[in-house]
Order: structure tokens, then sequence, then C-alpha cells
């Protein structure tokens, strides 16, 4: 059998036969490369890695306190109005006139789970508790508490802040009841701040948030509560560096080493909180970033072992070059599985994260505009408060005459507008949300009709003439018939209080139908300075006491949930033209130029 002879420059990976002298020299310095592209690779990867993620923690870190923040600000702001609005509620200064408490307590619990307080009670003149959603208390004396004493010593409303028994900060919110300038109680509505604790502990970081004196009032930490935040942290037992250096293992770098020794290895944030001088802060741990620095190093590590082994295999196993080039090839595929598995589960981890954090943003926003629209509730109730003054002046003068059929009338009307108070105020819940369940077909002329039949009173008393253009024929829209007079009686009562002081008053509406439905409001008063900045909230160009601007913003609002706008700019002739488009419902014939003509 022929043979191949054999020579001195043979393969070294074929068995059996003699390696070059040189080559085992070559091998040593490719392990050596290996060795220094491995280690310069693990410290870019950690460099670049570790300053990415320490910016992306601290950004984190960030939006979660802007979060914190503004769920506390928004529950406080929701919390501080309901006092204003119990303490005129006629069934709880009737109690109190008569000092029958039978179904006041009942009347406490209904509201507290649609305020969302930790608890309502409602104490008479001596201090002692008479009506409370904790039917436990009734009898107790809270005479000489701070809510109740510096509620009686003032007629707004008091905020107090003050540790229970168990050492946990109670805040509430008390006012005085009042029947005219008699006091006859005090309501005090507690807020639930426990809750945020609870929240905050299901997350990494430790949280605290400290009142204008430096004084933790909530946190993670129980132990923490009452004491100056340096004085606390000073009392809190940190690892020793033998602890905190085997737990950091593996944590290369100039920087975090030393982090970990010097105990710096905690991210402090801090945001104020507006109200009161609060501040929350929040310590967050570098750990979740020393984890997946520390399992991609591993990953390179792993990769640069595997090539070593590769060229060790492939040097010493030439003859099975075509096996190891599939075996290669499959552990290759299977790295890229592997990543392509890692980056899938991340991107999916992020975008839970992005959802999670997108839900919270949209409820604090329907939480912070829940709060606006609690202060609204007054501004909504001044028009049927006034109105009712007036009915009830003509009532007296009717009796006073003898005449009680025409009386009766009078009183109906009173009894219809206490209704459409109440329909109002049920209304608070709904600004927070879009009210589609509650749409029905609409006649505009309807709801103008009803709208100026509340604002007659004052159209009398100001003097305005009044001109309608309606069409004949129907203008149905899909809306709120509550929420859409409610736009038209503050488009109203606008173009009266521009009017004020002018020697022409007149006061134009004209409804003109076709693909859109659009109602126009026109006066001769003074016209618009900045149209712009109309809609936005508590912006307002009236005299400080006259309003607070929320009027037009709430309008707006309205007008969007039901699908149109609501835009202004000022006349041809002078005023302000108002505009309220809706989607028209069916077919209907109108001519928009009228508005232009009566102009």
């Amino acid at each position: 059998m022929f043979r191949r002879p054999r020579h001195d420059n043979l393969d070294p990976a074929v068995p059996g036969e003699r390696v070059m002298p040189g080559l085992s020299w070559t091998v040593r310095i490719v392990i050596v490369l290996v060795l220094m592209a491995a280690l310069a690779a693990i410290w870019v990867a950690n460099t670049l890695l570790t300053e990415r993620l320490v910016e992306t923690t601290r950004q984190r870190a960030e939006l979660r306190q802007s979060l914190y923040a503004g769920a506390i600000l928004s529950e406080l702001q929701r919390n501080s109005v309901v006092p204003l609005l119990l303490a005129r509620d006629p069934t709880l200064i009737a109690a109190l006139n008569a000092r029958d408490y039978s179904a006041s307590s009942q009347r406490l619990i209904s509201y507290v789970d649609e305020i969302g307080a930790a608890s309502i009670r409602l104490l008479d003149m001596d201090g002692r508790v008479v009506a409370a959603t904790d039917r436990k208390e009734l009898g107790t004396d809270y005479g000489a508490t701070p809510f109740f004493t510096e509620a009686v010593d003032t007629t707004d409303t008091v905020f107090t802040l003050a540790p229970n028994e168990a050492g946990i900060f109670e805040a509430s919110f008390s006012r005085t009841v009042q029947d005219g300038p008699r006091q006859l109680g005090v309501l005090q509505v507690e807020v639930d701040l426990a809750q945020f604790e609870s929240r905050w502990r299901g997350t990494t970081a430790a949280v605290a948030v400290t009142d204008a004196g430096g004084s933790v009032i909530l946190s993670t930490e129980p132990r923490w509560r009452g004491k100056p935040l340096s004085e606390a942290l000073e009392a809190t037992s940190v690892p020793s560096a033998l602890q905190r250096a085997l737990a950091s293992a593996g944590a290369f770098g100039p920087d975090i080493e030393e982090g970990f020794f010097t105990g710096a290895s905690l991210m402090q944030l801090e945001t104020r909180v507006p109200f009161r001088g609060w501040r929350l802060v929040s310590f967050t741990s570098y750990e979740s970033v020393r984890e997946r620095v520390n399992g991609v190093l591993a990953l390179i590590i792993m990769g640069f072992a595997l090539l070593l082994a590769l060229g060790f295999y492939l040097l010493n196993r030439r003859s099975q070059l075509r096996s190891l080039l599939f075996q290669r090839e499959s552990v290759e595929l299977r790295r890229l599985n592997d990543r392509l598995t890692r980056e899938v589960a991340e991107r999916k981890r992020v975008q839970e994260e992005l959802k999670e954090t997108e839900q919270s943003l949209a409820q604090s926003s329907k939480l912070a505009a829940l709060g606006e629209m609690s202060a609204a509730v007054s501004h909504e109730l001044n028009q049927p408060l006034a109105a009712m003054k007036t009915y009830l002046a003509g009532a007296r003068l009717l009796l006073q005459r003898r005449r009680a059929d025409e009386a009766l009338s009078s009183f109906q009307r009173i009894d219809d507008l206490i209704e459409r108070m109440g329909a109002i105020t049920r209304q608070l819940k709904s600004y927070a949300r879009k009210g589609g369940e509650a749409f029905e077909r609409v006649d505009v002329r309807d709801a103008v009709s009803s709208a100026l039949t509340l604002m007659e009173p004052q159209l009398r008393q100001e003097k305005v003439r009044l001109s309608q253009h309606l069409p004949d024929h129907p203008a149905p829209v899909l809306a709120d018939r509550l929420r859409l007079e409610q736009v038209i009686i503050n488009l109203v009562r606008n173009a009266l209080d521009a009017m004020k002081g002018q020697t022409s008053r007149e006061l134009d509406i004209l409804l003109t139908v076709g693909d859109e439905v659009v109602l126009a409001v026109r006066d001769t008063g003074h016209g618009l300075d900045d149209p712009d900045q109309l809609f936005e909230p508590f912006f307002t160009t009236k005299k400080p006491g006259e309003g607070v601007g929320l009027g037009l913003a709430i309008s707006s609002g309205i007008v969007a949930d039901l699908g149109g706008r609501l835009t202004a700019r000022n006349g041809q002739s002078g005023g302000a033209v108002f505009e309220v488009r809706l989607p028209a419902l069916g077919e209907g014939k109108g001519d928009r130029g009228a508005i232009e003509a009566a102009e």
C-alpha cells in the first residue's frame, strides 16, 4: 500500500506527526493576544454599560419621584375641597340645628367611598363626635385637638398633621359648619396618606417625605417617622465594608468599588412636593445595575473562553475540522437564538414598564383634573343660587299681595333649581373621564331654551336686549343635555360680565344646522385681548374675587368630550363671538352666513 513520505514541516494537528519547533511560541502569542483582547473588552464593556445603566436608573428614579409627588399633591388637593362642599350640606346643617344625628353617619358613609378619604367626622361645638364614618368614634371628645380648635378660630379650611399613638402621621382638613354667622360644629376629613407607604414598599427604593421642618412624615421605613431625615439616616445600620465588598463581587472599574466601600452605592434624589414645603427623598440602590453589568461581563468572558477552547480544539484535532465547523455554527446559532430571546424578553419588559408608566401618568392626570373640577362646583352653583334668591324675593312679594297661586309657581321653579343643583354636583365624578355612556339625542334648541330660562332673571336685571335666531327645524346632536346646558350658561354669563359698564348691551344667539350644528353667542362688550389663552385653566380677565378662570376651560373640555370644539374671536362690529361646533345628527340645513350678517 502506498504511503505518503514524512517531512519535518508536517502539520502538528495531524496525530502522529512532529510539531514545528516555533509553533508553540505562536500558540502562546495567540493566547496572550486573546487574553489581552478579553481584558480590553471587559474593561470597555464595564465602563460603557455602567455609565449607561446608571443614567437609565437615575432617569427612572426621577420619573418615579415625579409620579409619587404628583400622586401626593393630587390626593391632598382632592380632599382639601371636601370640607368646603360638605359644610354647605343642608342635611348636615339641619341635623346640627335640630341635634338629630340619626341619619348623619349614614350620609357621611355614602360620601366616603366616592371621595376616597380615610374617614369623615362631624363634631358639635363641644368637640364631641356626633356623626362619623367609623361609628365606634361616636361620642368621642376631640375638643382639645388642633384640628378642632384651629377650625373654630377661622372660617377657612384648616390643614393639620399630627402623629397618632402608633407613630403614624394623620393628615386632615377641617372646617366649621355654619348656619349664617352662627357656628354649628366642625367637619373633619382625614386624608389617607398611609396608602402611599403601602405602594412604595413594593419597590426596591427607600422613599421618605419630610415636612417644612425636615421631619419625616411618610416613609417606607417606619422607624424614620417623626425624626429629622439626617438623624434617621444616622440611626440606620449600614453593612460593613467587607459585607459590601462580598455583595459587589465582580464590580470592576475605578469608581464602583470605592463607592461600595465609602457607602456611596445608593443614589439619593430629592424633589419638592408643592404643598406646605414638603419634600420627597428617595434612595435607589445600584445593585440592579451591577447585576446586569456582571451578566454581560460573564457572557463576554464565556465568549472568550469558548473561543480559546475552540482554538485548542482545532489545533489538536484538525482532522475533525468539518465536524468542528458544524459544531461552531451550532454554537453560534444557539448564541444568536439566546441573544434574540433576551432581546425579545427585554423589549417586552420595557414595553410593560412603559405601559405601567403611561397608566400612572394618566391616573395622576385624572386625579389632578378631579381636584380642579371639585373647585369648579362652587363656580357652577353661583347662577342657580342667584336665580333662587330672585325667585324667593318674588314669592315673598306675591305672598304679601295674597297671590298664593303665583307664589307656588315661584316655589316650583326653586324646586327645579334645587334639582338642577343636585344634578350639577353629581357631574363632579364625570369630569375626570369621558361621559360617553350618558350621551343621547339632544335638540340644541331645547338646551338653549332651558339655559336662557335659568338665566332669565339676570338678563332682566342687567337690562340686556336678547336676540335669538333659531331654526324652525330640529338641531339634533349626540350629547349630555345637562353638560351642554352648562356650556351655554357659561357663555351667556361671560357675555353678561363682558358687557358690564357698556351703554349698549345686546346679546345675540344664533343657531345654524348643516354638517355641523353651530351655536354662536355674540356680545357687545370690549372684545378679547388674547383669545389663545382664554381656554387655559385659571386664566381670567375678571377682577380678583369675581372668578377663578375655570368656566371656559371646563366648557372647552365638555365640548371636546362631545366631539366638537369651542372657539372664540372678536366680532367685526366689536364685542366677542364664541362658537360651539358639534357634529350634527341626521340631515339639517342652515345658513352659516347668518353669523357674519348678524355682526
